[in-house]
């Protein structure tokens, strides 16, 4: 679906003739699409940064932290392989950040005894204390973000992200 939507709408605009000739098949940078979400996303994550660099955690050492949260209050498999399928981080950067999350006590990690190559993760009381006070600050940071566009158009943008994510297939 997104192959032909993309070719539907902006294959035409890749493809036509550009009178300048240009190397870019938008006439402006703020007619592409992924350029604005690449400005919209890099915007985003540098405020998200500076909050969580006053708590000595990085964004994804966050995340990963918040999904297990996540996982473990629905009772699923809180996996490396579910943590970085949910999260969308690689699986190198998943377990180089749980290596850290170790050190610092936030989590514990252990085979499992039914799957040697399949590592359980859970948070620790510390690590699930540390998250909860982390996910107001990160949830506020998204409110006055996305707080600029009306209710109707985030649910709207959630509903785009959601589709166009439906599509990736890891």
């Amino acid at each position: 679906m997104l192959q032909t939507v993309f070719q539907k709408k902006w294959k035409p605009l890749l493809t036509s003739q550009n009178p300048k000739k240009s190397a870019f098949g938008f006439e402006t940078p703020e007619d592409s699409p992924g350029f604005l979400l690449w400005q919209t996303t890099v915007t985003w994550q540098k405020l998200i940064k500076k909050a969580l660099d006053n708590h000595g955690i990085s964004h994804s050492q966050f995340v990963i932290l918040a999904v297990t949260l996540w996982l473990e209050e629905h009772q699923q498999d809180s996996t490396q392989v579910a943590i970085a399928r949910l999260s969308k981080l690689d699986k190198m950067t998943v377990s180089t950040s749980l290596k850290k999350l170790i050190t610092h006590g936030y989590v514990s990690r252990k085979e499992s005894q039914k799957d040697t190559r399949a590592k359980w993760v859970h948070l620790t009381p510390q690590g699930k204390n540390f998250v909860s006070k982390l996910i107001p600050v990160v949830e506020g940071i998204d409110a006055e973000f996305f707080g600029k566009i009306s209710q109707g158009d985030q649910q709207n943008l959630i509903q785009i992200l959601g589709n166009l994510m439906a599509e990736v297939h890891d």
